[in-house]
């Protein structure tokens, strides 16, 4: 080819090349053995033209590789690189990747659990880390050239979400940011923003996947493709899967069919039985058998319980699965071995060790929150190196860490968020089924669903086919931040600070479409005006006469529906059992005798008003045989007792017979009773004397007599009702511009209520609670403040200071906690009063929780376990003692131990014993299996 260049040509190209060769890339790119893709190379020509950079990929796509690039310049420049994620498990696994690729001495690693070298050029931190050291301002952010935001996509995490724009905002403006994430639908606007308070910033998007995905669906002994083979973005789906779907929705036979005389044919039964032999849902070791014999493995199944997690590995043992020869039993023996050889025999027994080796060395293993951090990591490092070829997993496990398979499944389309079942979003779907295909190794990945019953193919290939993963804002100010800002910037540069964030500019800009609607519904009201012009006069003065009639008139029906449920509900509560009435309307109409009056708790007749909801719902027997409680819709006019009847002590409402014989009983006593009519009073409008004068006004005026006067009240009426919604959306204008800034004002106004604040000046007690970061920062500076912790043991502060960071994970969980006897119980008791004054006050102020700010109620459900923890007990006592997986266990320490650390850093130092005992609680809480649990 460069035969046929002339020779000005070959010395441009010769040229371009040489100039090439002198970037820092050409030198970064030497270092990987392949080559790199356009959106890595465009990322990595834009950060070394000084720009800031948003790279949004897909999971697996190679976005580290632009972080790592950002490393390699800070260390050519002599400058620092700090590398954040949000979870330690990755950070433990960046600062391994990195000291192997620059050499330990110049990594570091800051975590909550380790410091390892953190004076070193290039630092792997937690998020929160950095966050810390921007409102201390520390001294490791001299001379800082380049911010990794790994994972930045969590800033939507309703929970932790507020640290990342934390971070994005305060940065010193010399800092070049990188920001790391996973395929959005919105990076152009998270772009917008990182431009407006950052600088120049250069939005990189790839939807391309290195190793293509491809979707099935598993059904009996049969893997369906989701999709038809086909050109095109819009892939039909499998019309096999839609047809089977369709035959299992008709197929459902209820044998009451045959009472309303629908025979099923005996041809159309046999062939159900042969449809429901071909479709059923696989059991988890078919599913892996399956995979294994059709060269599908290594593949994580997810499943949304901890549990079902365990009980899969089980299922996967009994079943006599085995993935691994001998060859790579023993090296599992053998890994396994070195990497737990510090935790002590008599640990091992109680944290299920050797099921779960047995597991391993079958190549089969579960990966959870639950588990011990050391259990997770081996599992992580077999399965990287194709020792574990089946994992079981939650989706924890989506977030983040290297552990790519050939195949992902998933076991249902629907998992609890929390509060309820919910289906899983197409930005989870897209996340889970991210795993599959590991670059460099596969061809192709492969996500299959199992089939359920009730599966729709088109809601499935709806979650596979979207890439709908919007970033949403979680930003909220807290207390600790709002102390930090006035402390370094005032109040007023606080509040503008505040404006700035990812939260006000999606508030601000969804108001942009809201305010061009209101200016359509001003230019509509302007035509409406004209329309309903009357030649007569102001017809708008008419119309507002009409509708103020037409409200007189609705309020007047409604007080008197009001008075006639209040007098119907009245005279429910006065009946007896064995009264005999005459119920007005509904289904269960005419004779009825009373068996219960269904007066709810604590109502003592007209004592207690009228609050309940569905006031009285009496239970009866009908003259019919049919015993059902009422409701109040059933009694729309008052009911009285007609006659009385005794109810036999063996009467059972269960029993047809007995039923039958008080029913005859009653239409004997009472069936000849005529009830009396209600007779309707007279209506209340007739003698209102507003109404009278309203339609006094109505008739004297003008428009009154117009031919075209209904004509133009329709148009009156348009008119209104567009009014009435131009100024529904001017309110919601007005609510969502300067959100962050009213909430953050709110704050201010209760800290200088509790002398935290005078005005830009942070007192000692603000100073103590700069210092406390977490959801209950507030609570725990009271606590200080007030010496509730005073005299408390390092044992009775640990378990006191679980209350701060503990949640149960369900609300069941939070029955009656067991608790240390004496000081303890005490100092926990005075934590739930401080808390119910600070709640009271905060309702006072507006600040919501129900918005995420706000401080909930300590959650005493931990202190027992920090409490024996820190006395010195055994493993196997604690976790026996609070029946808690030893995953959970260890992360509710290492945050006790974390918040331990930050109180015996805000404590007073004199006259106190607080911080010396949060020190050695510290020490007390860091052993065995909460020690060797870190990685470093």
């Amino acid at each position: 080819m460069t035969e046929d260049l002339s020779p000005a040509e070959r010395y441009a190209a010769a040229r371009e090349r040489a100039v090439e060769q002198a970037t820092a890339l050409a030198g970064f790119r030497e270092m990987y053995e392949f080559g790199l893709d356009p959106f890595q190379i465009e990322s990595c020509q834009a950060l070394e033209a000084g720009k800031g950079v948003l790279v949004a990929a897909p999971t697996g796509s190679g976005k580290t590789i632009v972080g790592e690039f950002a490393v390699h310049l800070a260390l050519m420049q002599g400058k620092k690189c700090f590398y954040t994620t949000p979870i330690k498990a990755l950070s433990n696994q960046k600062y391994a990747d990195l000291s192997k690729r620059y050499g330990a001495d110049k990594v570091g690693l800051l975590t909550g659990d380790n410091s390892v070298n953190s004076d070193a050029p290039v630092v792997v931190m937690t998020t929160e880390v950095l966050r810390n050291m921007l409102y201390s301002g520390s001294q490791s952010l001299l001379n800082l050239g380049y911010v990794v935001m790994d994972e930045v996509h969590y800033l939507s995490d309703r929970f932790r979400g507020a640290v990342w724009e934390e971070v994005i905002i305060h940065l010193q403006e010399s800092v070049t940011l990188v920001s790391l994430s996973a395929t959005v639908s919105n990076a152009e606007e998270f772009g917008d923003w990182l431009d407006t308070v950052r600088g120049d910033t250069q939005v990189i998007v790839s939807e391309h996947r290195p190793v293509p995905l491809f979707q099935h669906v598993l059904a009996g002994r049969r893997m369906y493709d989701l999709f038809e083979e086909g050109e095109g973005q819009r892939k039909a789906v499998n019309p096999d899967l839609t047809r089977m779907a369709r035959m299992e929705a008709s197929r459902s036979y209820n044998p009451r069919d045959r009472r309303k005389g629908k025979m099923i044919r005996e041809a159309d039964r046999e062939r159900e039985r042969r449809q429901r032999s071909r479709i059923w849902t696989p059991g988890r070791p078919e599913v892996i058998d399956r995979l294994d014999s059709e060269g599908l493995l290594p593949a994580i199944t997810f499943i949304f319980s901890r549990a079902a997690c365990e009980a899969a590995v089980q299922q996967c043992l009994h079943a006599g699965l085995r993935l691994n020869d001998e060859d790579a039993r023993a090296q599992v023996r053998e890994i396994v071995e070195e990497r737990t050889a510090a935790i002590p025999d008599e640990d091992l027994h109680v944290l299920g060790y050797y099921e779960w080796l047995e597991g391993l060395e079958r190549g089969i293993a579960a990966h959870h929150a639950g588990m011990l951090p050391t259990f997770k990591e081996v599992v992580e490092e077999l399965f990287v190196r194709g020792l574990v070829r089946a994992v079981f997993a939650t989706e924890t496990l989506a977030l983040g860490i290297n552990m790519p398979a050939r195949s992902v499944v998933l076991e249902k389309l629907v998992k609890w968020n929390g509060e309820q079942h919910a289906d899983i979003t197409p930005g989870e779907y897209t996340q889970l089924t991210g795993r599959a295909g590991r670059r460099g190794i596969d061809v192709e990945g492969h996500a299959v669903v199992l089939w359920q019953r009730a599966m729709s193919p088109e809601h499935l290939a709806g979650l596979a086919g979207t890439r709908t993963y919007p970033l949403r804002s979680s930003f909220k100010p807290s207390y600790n931040m709002a102390v930090n800002l006035v402390d370094q910037f005032g109040r007023h540069r606080s509040r503008e600070l505040l404006e700035t964030s990812f939260a006000q500019f999606q508030a601000d800009k969804s108001v942009v479409g809201i305010s061009r609607q209101v200016q359509k519904n001003e230019e509509g009201l302007e035509g409406y005006k004209t329309s309903m012009t009357c030649h007569l006069g102001d017809f708008d003065e008419y119309a507002r006469l009409r509708r103020e009639l037409k409200d007189r008139e609705t309020e007047l029906a409604k007080q008197g529906a009001n008075q006639r449920r209040v007098a119907a509900a009245a005279a429910l509560e006065k009946l007896k059992p064995g009264d005999v009435i005459h119920v007005p309307t509904g289904k269960y109409a005419g004779l009825a005798l009373v068996l219960d009056p269904g007066i709810p708790a604590g109502r003592v007749n007209g004592h207690r008003g009228f609050e309940h909801q569905d006031g009285p719902r009496p239970l009866v027997l009908t003259a019919e045989r049919q015993v059902k409680r009422l409701a109040s819709m059933d009694f729309p006019v008052p009911v009285e007792a007609l006659e009385r009847m005794r109810i036999p002590k063996s009467f059972n409402a269960r029993s047809p017979q007995s039923r039958r014989d008080l029913a005859s009983a009653l239409r004997t006593k009472a069936g000849h009773i005529v009830p009396e009519r209600h007779r309707k009073g007279r209506a209340a409008a007739a003698d209102d004397r507003e109404i009278a004068r309203l339609r006094t006004e109505l008739r004297a005026h003008p428009c009154h007599g117009c031919d075209e006067r209904e004509d133009h009240a329709r148009w009156a009426e348009r008119y209104y009702r567009l009014r009435r919604d131009t100024v529904q959306l001017e309110r919601r204008i007005e609510g969502r511009t300067n959100t962050i800034a009213r909430t953050f004002d709110r704050i201010v106004a209760l800290l200088t209520e509790m002398d935290y604040l005078r005005g830009d000046e942070v007192t000692e007690h603000g100073k103590r609670l700069a210092r406390l970061y977490g959801e209950l920062d507030l609570l725990a500076s009271e606590c200080l403040r007030e010496g509730v912790w005073e005299g408390l043991s390092p044992a009775e502060l640990a378990a006191c200071v679980s209350a701060l960071v503990f949640e149960a994970r369900m609300a069941d969980d939070a029955l009656a906690p067991k608790l240390p006897s004496g000081k303890v119980k005490a100092s926990l008791g005075e934590m739930v009063r401080i808390w119910g004054r600070l709640d009271a006050l905060e309702e006072e102020f507006k600040i919501n929780q129900a918005e995420g700010v706000g401080q909930r109620e300590p959650d005493l459900g931990f202190a027992w376990a920090a409490y024996m923890w820190a006395s010195d007990k055994g493993l196997d006592e604690v976790l026996r003692e609070v029946e808690m997986p030893a995953g959970d266990f260890v992360r509710w320490c290492k945050q006790v131990i974390d918040v331990l650390g930050q109180i015996s850093a805000a404590a007073p130092r004199e006259g106190s014993t607080v911080a010396k005992n949060a020190r050695k609680a510290v020490d007390q809480l860091l052993r065995g299996v909460v020690a060797y649990s870190s990685v470093g």
